[in-house]
Order: C-alpha cells, then structure tokens, then sequence
C-alpha cells in the first residue's frame, strides 16, 4: 500500500468495558491525528481503544487504517468504518505492516497486546528497524509502573540509556505532538 504521507502508528486496548476517560483521550488523539493530515493506522479493532481513536480521525475527515490478521477478519472483529483494510495472514505480519507504513507510533493504555506492540517498537527502534518517535500516553498515570521498570532496566544496565527511544506523554495533544515532532 502506498501512502501520500506516512501514517500514525496507535496502540490501544481493544476491550470497551473499562473508563470512558481512556476512551475520550484515544478519541482526541484519533481526532488530531486526522486534524493533522495523516493516516492513522491501528489493530483496526470495532472495540475500546481502537474504535475510538478510529471514530476521532474519521470524526474530522481523516484517513483510518485497520491492519487484522485473517482470523479477526473472520470473526468479524474489524471496525466497519474503515477507510482502508489490510488482511495479514497472522499476528507478526500486521504489526510488521502497521509499523511499515508509519513515521511514528502512540501507546495508549492497553492490556498484554498493547503492551507488547509497545515493547517490540522500542526494541525495533533501538535496533534502528524503526526511526519513527514511540510516544507513550501515560493517562491518569496509567504507565507509571512500566515506566519506573524500565528506568530500573536502564539503571541496572540492561539496555542502554544513551539514546531516547520513547518520551511520555501525560495528555492527547502532547502525545501527537511528540509523534510529529521532528517530522515534515
């Protein structure tokens, strides 16, 4: 698939059954993600934080694209208001897509999904496989243990710190900002 403009990558849970504030700052950051002329790109999930970062960039005109494994598509798992869906054949392939096609990726709070798409950008970033900017969106402090456990990983020496391979954001407007800063 080929993009005028690179898209933004976002992480999201896809339960709904948790507190509407995560679904209002996954929507504001769909919403502005859209206001700033990029695609966003996401699980493609018809669910919790997924489906409202999709329903914020659609909210505005913006471009929403869903990356499901075959088997979610089978379940019918995918939002139905897509502007774009990509069929992977399994897990490693979506998020290997996902991450092809953005400049810079948003974690918004999640469950275990999340939290690796999450870990494995980093490793792919300090590994120079992706140069895009990893946000981390840290509502209601949602991240702070992940947080103070990779400053302990730091620490102790098991990665390096030199380089900044995500920075935090504590709001959805701070947030898309980080992603697109230092972007065209």
């Amino acid at each position: 698939m080929e993009l005028k403009k690179k898209a933004i990558c976002v992480y999201g849970a896809s339960r709904s059954s948790i507190d509407e504030c995560y679904k209002e700052a996954a929507f504001d950051v769909g919403r502005l993600v859209g206001e700033c002329g990029r695609p966003l790109v996401s699980g493609g999930g018809r669910g919790g934080l997924m489906a409202a970062a999709i329903d914020g960039a659609l909210s505005v005109g913006g471009e929403a694209i869903g990356v499901l494994p075959e088997f979610m598509v089978e379940k019918g798992w995918q939002h139905e208001s897509l502007t774009t869906m990509i069929t992977a054949p399994d897990m490693h392939t979506r998020k290997r897509t996902m991450a092809s096609l953005s400049a810079a990726a948003i974690a918004l709070p999640g469950g275990v999904g999340t939290l690796e798409e999450l870990m494995e950008i980093i490793t792919w970033r300090q590994l120079g496989l992706f140069e895009g900017n990893v946000v981390i969106l840290n509502t209601t402090g949602f991240y702070d243990p992940l947080l103070e456990m990779l400053d302990k990983i730091i620490r102790l020496g098991f990665m390096r710190g030199s380089k900044k391979l995500w920075s935090v954001a504590m709001d959805p407007a701070q947030a898309v900002a980080q992603a697109f800063e230092g972007l065209e």
